[in-house]
């Protein structure tokens, strides 16, 4: 099967005048699909489409990414991605300096320009993750030792509970308590009195538990307002997304509610829309993805933001596998993840496509500690199984 590349000249740009950085000669594009394993309520196929992005140097050195479109969650779909990635953002790139980071990203927003926010984030997350990889490799370094940063050495997880009955609950959460989670988030919206019996239901199986809401913007703002106070009595810790990212009056009434702590995440792509929402006061923190902010260039900024802000920095995820979990794992243990991580890649996915896959550790995962993103790509099993 034929596979699109994009090929192009030495580039005159360098990291430095004593050690020039090799051009980018070519980008790959390779669509797949993992597994789905159990019930998810944004996967209505049991699988899980992904797109791995292959960069090369002019030096023959390579970075790979990933990006996690969810069309279900948002607007970006497995073709879209494809497409924008092939016909837009790889063109752009050639003969450049692969470790300038930022300018790659303002190539790739004159290339694909914003809406309200960044556009087709989810796309040139797989192009900055593979950039990533790159300036890694060639500085010989992980990615938290490039930024300067030293990591914690592994990132615990929360067990999503996802069901469309009470009676599955707990079977499930037993589950999870098996393979050493000890703690919950629960998919909650739009129904306010399931909402509120599955929570109690996960408070009185686990005391203890981090016990993190995420509604995805189901609530209409009264529904919010009603339900949240009564989520802070069962002992609902944080409340993600209660409406959707545009209602601002409603993120701004439930802030001065002050019933939970708002946590927003769809509605946060750039570290603009975080800055312009905390001066609004529509928030408490933010569940970060580095598959929604175009990767891990904005997505710092946005960690620094929340710390000098001191607002919550949470730790989320779009069921990534792979190198959008290395992605995600490197990110929140350079900066000291302080709460569970929602990263359900291994409770839901089947398969992978690295050599040594990711594996839980008594409800953790530890970080990647190699160059670059820190994995290893099983580049054969990606070229048989791409999908075009």
């Amino acid at each position: 099967m034929t596979r699109r590349l994009f090929s192009g000249a030495l580039a005159a740009s360098a990291t430095s005048a004593a050690a020039p950085a090799p051009a980018i000669r070519s980008v790959e594009i390779f669509p797949v699909i993992y597994p789905v394993t159990g019930y998810f309520k944004f996967f209505p196929k049991p699988e899980r489409p992904a797109v791995f992005v292959k960069i090369t140097c002019q030096d023959g050195t390579t970075g790979w990414g990933q990006s996690v479109p969810t069309h279900t969650w948002s607007y970006e779909t497995p073709e879209s991605v494809t497409s924008t990635l092939r016909a837009y953002l790889a063109p752009a790139l050639i003969g450049r300096n692969p470790t300038d980071i930022a300018g790659a990203h303002a190539l790739m927003n004159r290339a694909i320009a914003p809406s309200f926010s960044t556009g087709m984030p989810l796309a040139k997350a797989g192009i900055d993750l593979a950039l990533h990889d790159i300036a890694g490799k060639l500085a010989g370094k992980s990615l938290p030792e490039l930024w300067g940063r030293k990591p914690i050495d592994r990132i615990v997880l929360s067990w999503t509970v996802n069901v469309k009955t009470l009676g599955e609950a707990e079977a499930l959460m037993e589950d999870g308590r098996k393979l050493g989670y000890r703690h919950i988030n629960i998919k909650i919206a739009p129904d306010p009195k399931f909402d509120l019996e599955l929570a109690a239901a996960v408070r009185r199986f686990s005391k203890d538990c981090f016990l993190w809401a995420d509604a995805n913007g189901g609530y209409d703002t009264d529904s919010a307002l009603t339900v949240a106070p009564r989520l802070k009595d069962i002992g609902v810790n944080v409340l993600e997304q209660p409406v959707a990212p545009n209602r601002l009056g409603g993120l701004a009434a439930l802030k001065k509610q002050g019933a939970l702590p708002i946590i927003l995440d769809e509605g946060v792509v750039s570290v603009t829309d975080l800055e312009e929402f905390h001066k609004l006061a529509l928030l408490d923190g933010v569940a970060m993805k580095p598959a929604r902010t175009a990767g891990l260039w904005d997505a710092r900024k946005q960690v620094e933001y929340l710390e000098r802000n001191r607002l919550m920095f949470l730790g989320s995820g779009l069921t990534d596998p792979d190198l959008s979990l290395a992605a995600s794992l490197l990110l929140y243990g350079a900066y000291g993840l302080k709460y569970p991580a929602a990263l359900n890649g291994l409770q839901f996915l089947a398969g992978s496509f690295l050599k040594v896959p990711f594996r839980l550790e008594d409800g953790a995962i530890r970080l990647p500690s190699g160059p670059g993103l820190g994995v290893e790509v099983d580049e054969e099993k990606v070229r048989r199984e791409s999908r075009g």
